[in-house]
């Protein structure tokens, strides 16, 4: 379950913006095997006067933090392709309209999270994929 909680100045992105960019989020992961329903996006709208990079206050920078839960890397040459790939996704977002953007991903343990009190089924399985042509949490 990817939560992405995307950190951006006043008016940075209008509401079509926001569903667009959260649309492409979504499709990333579900391009990679996961539920549409486990992709998260909250955008938090911060005002230039509360917003500081490197102590100064900044109307151009878009700070996105990632929790992954359903999927974990850890293989270095996968990490990279992840990250690679988030990045080709952020562009039309930020560096393309002129904005900077940083980003990091922190995974959490899949033995910490449940969905409506159930145990996620394990990655690539039958039960994950009755979640996903589903789209919503079912016993399985």
């Amino acid at each position: 379950m990817p939560l992405w909680n995307v950190y951006h100045p006043a008016g940075a992105y209008t509401a079509r913006q926001r569903q667009e960019f959260a649309a492409d989020v979504t499709a990333f992961y579900a391009g990679r095997g996961l539920p549409r329903f486990y992709v998260v996006t909250i955008f938090h709208e911060v005002p230039e006067s509360s917003f500081f990079v490197g102590g100064e206050p900044s109307s151009t920078t878009v700070r996105i933090m990632i929790d992954h839960l359903a999927r974990h890397s850890p293989d270095p040459a996968a990490r990279t392709q992840i990250c690679e790939g988030l990045s080709r996704l952020l562009a039309p977002h930020t560096l393309n309209r002129g904005l900077y953007y940083e980003f990091h991903i922190d995974e959490t343990p899949r033995d910490l999270w449940m969905i409506n009190g159930l145990w996620p089924p394990a990655s690539g399985s039958e039960a994950e994929q009755l979640w996903v042509r589903e789209n919503r949490p079912v016993p399985y």
